[in-house]
């Protein structure tokens, strides 16, 4: 088992701004085994950049011994997939299959997909789609995507967000299991379920479909985004996490996303981060 960083972790990285050498430098310090990086529209990882600068940033983590373990987007959470606009769901499908390309170029095989939303929490002006509208048009982008997933060998990894969609474990497999594909799978985030579940219980559920796993942690008392604590802090049963990991077989990343950007966080998520999943060495 390894431990990954969120490049949105540090400072600038939400923002797009922090150069990519100098986070995985940071990372590597911290001890981490991996960084996972983010692509968006605009900043220092782009649907734009080049295959050679991406051999550059591979280059750059082989210096420092660092892995680039997945890519995440939050590009669709604003050009959303299952946008009433025919021209946005275009848009957000162009820069995905772009986005799959970066991916490969940069020797990782995951990449983190956020399919649609039926609302978008930290969007109060966002437009709400009738759910199974939502799931029809989702359903349609991951099947568009799928030709370059094949192409690149890059897994699409839908994440459990707080979209109201997919909102059950069973509803994920289903989803995942639809497309009858090993190149769509899920990137679960044992955070994100613990207003309404429990993650070793959707562990067990997905399976081998999991392909990556985000960390975070979770106060149930507070129940909104002001909920998520620093790690160790919240109500997420780590120990149950470990074991249903175990039980599924799970050997991947285990990926800290600790946001936003708190000075002192990333040291004490890298110290908890080991205290966590040091248990996996034994």
């Amino acid at each position: 088992m390894k431990i990954g960083a969120s490049y949105w972790m540090f400072e600038g990285g939400l923002e797009a701004k922090r150069p990519i050498v100098e986070a995985m430098r940071e990372a590597k310090e911290l001890g981490f085994d991996g960084i996972e990086l983010a692509i968006a529209s605009q900043g220092v990882l782009t649907d734009s950049t080049t295959k050679a600068q991406c051999e550059d940033i591979v280059a750059a983590a082989d210096d420092l011994g660092i892995e680039i373990s997945s890519v995440a987007s939050g590009e669709s959470w604003g050009c959303s997939p299952t946008a009433n606009d025919p021209d946005t769901r275009k848009r957000i499908i162009d820069f995905t299959r772009k986005a799959l390309h970066v991916t490969n170029w940069l020797g990782t095989d995951a990449y983190l997909f956020v399919p649609g939303a039926v609302d978008v929490f930290f969007l109060p002006d966002a437009e709400v789609i009738p759910y199974d509208l939502c799931y029809e048009r989702a359903s349609e982008a991951v099947k568009q995507l799928i030709p370059v997933a094949e192409e690149t060998s890059v897994a699409i990894c839908i994440e459990n967000v707080w979209n109201k969609f997919l909102l059950s474990p069973l509803e994920m497999r289903s989803f995942v299991d639809s497309f009858e594909s090993e190149l769509v799978r899920v990137y679960f985030d044992v955070g994100n379920v613990l207003l309404t579940g429990y993650p070793d219980q959707w562990i067990r559920i997905l399976g081998e479909r999991i392909k990556r796993v985000h960390v975070k942690d979770f106060k149930c008392s507070v129940g909104t985004a002001d909920g998520f604590v620093d790690l160790l802090k919240g109500d997420v049963d780590f120990a149950a996490v470990k074991d249903a990991l175990a039980d599924v077989g799970y050997e991947g990343y285990v990926t800290a996303e600790m946001l936003p950007f708190e000075p002192g966080r990333p040291e004490k998520t890298a110290r908890a981060m080991k205290e966590i999943f040091t248990s996996f060495e034994s």
